[in-house]
């Protein structure tokens, strides 16, 4: 018999997403749904799911288990963000009035605003700020469902203000219940004081912070913006390569604006994964459909900065990429916080079914994150993550908008939030 220390009783369905990681093609049609589901955990970790009936065959709660009554409600794995930008001060409502007024995000940058105006909000915060700060966030998050973030650096552009922001990522990890992975993004922009000598920026990036970063363990990722006006692809290259060389994995924005190569070198170089995917030509598509690199798609940003366009989801799937989905949560393109929503655009904007967009949101964006083997499923060994919703299917997650149907989350066998209240004291 299998022991457990913390059962979930009677969900009317549980969507597991269940199987290997990353679902390509068909695969993405398949939710592992178990309809009467019930889930054992122990020491925070699944050690089984199925019907009630097999459950009494197999599992032995320990006398001092909890049992949760999931009756009525259906449950998701913990949903999983794979690209954000979280450790940044200030906001650029502001801004954002003037995209309404006509401006686009390419005339803000050129004006010394967009990303300029986050660094200078975020070097002039103190860590500790910067902590509080992720806090809030992560609660918002965590009330929608989100049980795992990747969370980006990049808006202090020099040695001590990216530390900063990844120092704070380390102390919130301590303080949240939210798991997070950290990737260091000191390749988002060459900064104001680096205008004229990027090359000296670059040197900077590859010989002091790269290192520095390395060295500390800061990050698992490296991420850059290769995109025209930002990093070109031999730079990317070669910052990818010191990235390599201190230990770090790698992450690209990649052919946001335009299609200028970054995707293919994306896979060419074993990119965990090629990020944004906008106007990722053909020859992008096929060689991430060909390569275990992820293609995360941001729809938030199209919705947000109403692009009139949408990375090409369809023709990425049927290709047989890995697709996934994440927020972008930062505060110039994409000032959302919901990965539900997120799964709602993929529906609606994208034009991914269903049980696609969900894979999508769980066991791809695991995939994404690095951290497949710890979550984005429902299924023995992983992390007792889930989302409980007052829903009668999944099906509802996507057919009923504009309100929040989280009811309680689970993280790693805890009660973080129940009765859409957050669980003070739960890390």
């Amino acid at each position: 018999m299998i022991s457990a220390d913390f059962v979930l009783a009677g969900a009317r369905q549980i969507a597991t997403c269940r199987g290997p990681a990353p679902k390509r093609r068909e695969a993405l049609q398949d939710v592992g749904p178990i309809n009467d589901g019930w889930i054992a955990a122990k020491d925070g970790r699944i050690v089984f799911v199925g019907t009630e009936k097999e459950f009494k065959n197999s599992v032995r709660p320990a006398s001092e288990a909890r049992t949760f009554d999931a009756s009525g409600l259906t449950v998701l794995p913990g949903l999983v963000d794979c690209h954000t930008h979280l450790p940044f001060a200030g906001n650029r409502a502001g801004e954002f009035k003037l995209r309404l007024e006509g401006w686009t995000y390419q005339r803000l940058a050129e004006a010394g605003m967009g990303i300029q105006t986050t660094v200078k909000a975020t070097r002039s915060a103190s860590k500790e700020e910067l902590v509080g700060l992720c806090l809030k966030r992560l609660d918002r998050m965590l009330m929608a469902g989100t049980t795992t973030v990747e969370a980006k650096s990049g808006y202090g552009l020099n040695l001590e203000d990216e530390i900063k922001q990844l120092e704070a990522l380390r102390e919130v990890t301590g303080l949240h219940p939210v798991s997070i992975i950290p990737t260091f993004m000191g390749a988002h922009e060459v900064p104001p004081e680096y205008k004229d000598r990027r090359a000296d920026y670059i040197d900077l990036l590859i010989n002091v912070i790269i290192p520095e970063v390395g060295r500390r363990k800061l990050a698992v990722f490296f991420d850059v913006f290769c995109e025209a006006g930002y990093f070109s692809v031999p730079e990317t290259r070669t910052l990818a390569e010191a990235a390599r060389r201190a230990g770090l994995k790698i992450k690209i924005h990649a052919d946001e604006f335009s299609s200028i190569g970054a995707a293919e070198l994306a896979a060419e170089i074993r990119a965990t994964s090629a990020e944004h995917l906008i106007n990722v030509s053909d020859q992008g598509i096929a060689a991430l459909a060909s390569s275990d690199t992820a293609a995360v798609l941001l729809p938030g940003v199209s919705f947000f900065l109403m692009m009139g366009k949408s990375a090409p989801a369809r023709d990425l799937i049927e290709a047989g990429a890995a697709v996934a989905l994440a927020t972008d949560f930062n505060p110039g393109s994409s000032m959302i916080d919901s990965m539900l929503f997120i799964m709602q655009l993929g529906v609606y904007q994208l034009g991914l079914s269903i049980e696609e967009a969900l894979n999508a949101c769980t066991i791809n964006a695991a995939y994404a994150a690095g951290v497949a083997a710890e979550a984005g499923s429902i299924e023995p060994g992983k992390k007792m993550d889930a989302v409980l919703y007052d829903a009668d299917s999944y099906v509802s997650l996507l057919y009923e908008l504009g309100t929040s149907r989280v009811r309680h989350v689970i993280k790693e066998g805890k009660i973080v939030v129940r009765e859409r209240v957050r669980v003070p004291g739960e890390a």
